[in-house]
């Protein structure tokens, strides 16, 4: 439920509601706004009586709000989010942004030499695994917290800020000292004890959408987060598993303009574990942004033929150079400056 004060409601009347949600045994979240202010009821399983909240001085009216998300909604918040990123600015109305790096951190010469690269190339920020989920236990699971000490180097060597998934609970507290944006992987959309614990630290969250999961449960994970007090999320789209086998997921680009109309969250791309295939990531890429993504994730190896992770989906430095010479030129012509 969603109860919208009138313009002129002053403080007095706001915290009158906000007492009396509290006696009917529920959370007020108050929800400040440019001409008037509204304020959130959490916590109701179902409807909710509202005759009483309509007769209290300054209430305009009162939405009743069916979804499983609330916090996240644009209901209960009209205007867009901006996550800021150590000074990288994600969302509506910004430039879009380049978020590329290797899929694993595999050696100090390595990630160093990709981070400056991505960075002359135009990235502004870059992403490399420390921590690997991987679907067999007999490949390449990262280098732990070396990969994340190696990973805050390169982004010091670089100047560009940091993403790295996290997938434990115990964990968030060792990776939010090395990362600047801290991403939940598409396996882990719904490890609740690990949106919680991401939640209640101040650090921004990548949010990877799962490979089988409805808009409705993707932006149902994000309220976890949110609702612990921490609203620095980012969403991401990564495909989802459907019938067709010609690429590794199947990348849903129709989320962009969806995520967009039903949340205030930011919402970004990765084409790389989308297609899985190195051909598709820069036509993805740009198809993304001209969905209305406010940003892609893209994977750069040196040598991907070499990598220890997701090699055919890697763009070499070359393909990177040239994709990025593209997001300029369709930045430009989308009317970013």
């Amino acid at each position: 439920m969603l109860i919208v004060m009138n313009h002129n409601a002053n403080q007095a009347d706001i915290d009158a509601i906000i007492d009396t949600v509290k006696d009917m045994g529920f959370t007020a979240a108050p929800i400040p706004g440019s001409e008037r202010t509204a304020i959130g009821v959490l916590g109701n399983h179902g409807y909710v009586d509202d005759s009483k909240i309509l007769e209290m001085a300054g209430v305009q009216r009162v939405i009743h709000v069916s979804k499983p998300y609330k916090l996240v909604s644009r209901d209960f918040h009209p205007e867009d989010t901006i996550v800021d990123v150590a000074g990288v600015r994600v969302g509506q109305g910004c430039r879009p942004v380049v978020v590329a790096g290797p899929c694993a951190v595999e050696s100090e010469e390595q990630i160093i030499r990709t981070a400056c690269f991505v960075k002359k190339a135009g990235a502004d920020m870059l992403r490399g695994g420390a921590f690997k989920p991987r679907t067999g236990p007999h490949t390449f699971q990262g280098l732990r917290e070396e990969g994340l000490r190696l990973l805050a180097l390169a982004g010091k060597e670089s100047g560009l800020p940091i993403v790295t998934e996290v997938m434990s609970p115990d964990n968030v507290g060792l990776v939010a000292e090395y990362a600047d944006l801290l991403q939940i992987g598409a396996r882990n959309m719904q490890n609740f004890d690990l949106l919680r614990e991401v939640g209640r630290i101040r650090k921004p969250v990548l949010l990877k959408r799962g490979m089988s999961a409805t808009i409705e449960e993707f932006l149902a994970a994000a309220e976890y987060i949110l609702a612990e007090g921490n609203e620095q999320v980012i969403l991401c789209e990564r495909g989802i598993r459907t019938y067709e086998t010609a690429t590794r997921n199947t990348l849903d680009l129709a989320v962009a303009p969806l995520i967009k109309e039903l949340s205030h969250l930011p919402i970004m791309v990765d084409p790389s574990h989308a297609t899985g295939k190195r051909s598709l990531v820069p036509p993805m890429s740009l198809a993304a942004l001209v969905a209305g993504a406010h940003g892609v994730l893209v994977e750069v190896h040196p040598e991907p033929e070499k990598a220890l992770s997701d090699g055919p989906q890697s763009l070499t430095f070359q393909g990177f150079e040239s994709l990025m010479e593209e997001v300029r030129r369709l930045a430009n012509f989308l009317g970013y400056a």
